[in-house]
């Protein structure tokens, strides 16, 4: 069967007519950002002007059934994605935190948050099926955020207040994604082969019933630069009600994320009165942080002058590759590595036979897709050819 008669057949045998009569102009959208194509390129697939390819989105008027047929070949989607009903994991930018925001375009953003869409309604699916761990995070509640209700606004004393909350104490904070995830917090990973995305530094969503967190490895695969990406991110959903993506914003996240991993009262005792790398690569390994972190740490709490702190970093950067001090991938850490959708579908498999052929009709994905997101290879054999 090709590809073309897979789609008109159907992942629930639904008709284009029957499609056309419930189609869902927002799925169009969310489909054409998450396969990072203009308007003008999708009119061009199927052979309309991009004018009519707006006025589907709209509302304004609907494709013919034969269009979408062409609609679902294009964006690489089963014709049932457009059928109207489903919970759909839609929000728009000021819910969503951006840590580089002036460096990625318009594309790249609704491409990012189309994948984040997606992540909230696999679990909404999943959950379904199985309870999931109840959201913990002071100041959210389904969909909302509320800062200051609950912690902190200043970004330091809040990072202490959660500590507190989620009772961590004053030492290292062991597999900080494993921690996020027991709290409710949606983690997801993409595929380094997931190129759109991954160009994209971390980034978290407020906007939906349960708050979802997009770690990406973006320059390096670093363990260290992952888990400050995950604190700086959980600072955005303790702190912010909405992202203006300014500069201040980004400083009280990096500041809540120090804090939070390397809290002042407990690592000060622990820093070299002068500049020590070794000493620092030691401490980088007990907290799990970056040696590059606690030079930095150290300027900020008065024990390195700013000309110490340069030369600091000029060491690092020939140190780079050294043992001790090169980039740890996150694959070494399973911790730091989000099972929680994974495990809720291997669960509801094994107590209600569930399986990814089902579970793709129910969200109507093609099955590669969910996979993908919940990261389950394909059990097929491959076949090789020599």
């Amino acid at each position: 069967m090709n590809h073309k008669q897979r789609v008109k057949s159907g992942l629930g045998g639904a008709s284009p007519k029957a499609v056309w009569d419930a189609f869902h102009p927002p799925r169009l959208t969310q489909a054409r950002h998450l396969a990072g194509m203009t308007k003008k390129e999708v009119a061009q697939g199927i052979g309309v002007s991009p004018a009519a390819v707006g006025q589907y989105e709209t509302g304004t008027s609907k494709p013919r059934p034969d269009l979408i047929v062409g609609l679902a070949n294009v964006l690489d989607v089963p014709i049932e994605f457009f059928i109207a009903g489903r919970p759909m994991g839609e929000i728009d930018t000021s819910t969503a935190y951006f840590r580089s925001l002036r460096s990625t375009t318009a594309a790249q953003r609704h491409r990012a948050l189309g994948v984040a869409g997606q992540v909230w309604e696999l679990s909404h699916w999943l959950e379904r099926r199985v309870q999931l761990p109840l959201v913990n995070l002071p100041g959210f509640t389904g969909g909302e955020v509320h800062p200051g209700s609950e912690l902190s606004s200043d970004p330091v004393a809040a990072a202490q207040e959660l500590r507190a909350r989620w009772g961590i104490g004053g030492g290292p904070v062991r597999h900080l994604v494993r921690q996020l995830e027991t709290r409710g917090i949606v983690v997801f990973v993409p595929s380094a082969a997931d190129d759109q995305t991954v160009t994209i530094d971390a980034f978290a969503a407020s906007g939906f019933p349960r708050p979802v967190m997009v770690l990406t490895p973006n320059r390096a695969d670093d363990v260290y630069r992952h888990r400050f990406s995950a604190a700086h991110e959980l600072g955005h959903l303790v702190l912010h009600a909405s992202s203006t993506g300014d500069h201040r914003q980004e400083r009280e996240a990096d500041a809540f994320a120090a804090e939070f991993l390397t809290p002042r009262s407990s690592i000060f005792p622990l820093l070299p009165r002068r500049m020590d790398l070794a000493r620092l690569a030691d401490l980088s390994r007990a907290w799990g942080v970056s040696v590059k972190s606690l030079v930095y740490r150290c300027r900020e709490l008065g024990l390195a002058s700013d000309a110490t702190t340069s030369r600091a970093y000029q060491r690092l950067h020939k140190l780079s590759g050294e043992p001790g001090f090169a980039a740890q991938s996150t694959d070494g850490f399973p911790g730091e590595q989000p099972v929680m959708l994974r495990q809720a579908f291997e669960l509801a498999k094994r107590d209600q036979g569930l399986s990814i052929e089902q579970l793709s009709r129910e969200l109507a994905w093609n099955p590669r897709r969910v996979r993908e997101l919940l990261g389950v290879s394909d059990p097929r054999p491959i076949l090789r050819l020599v």
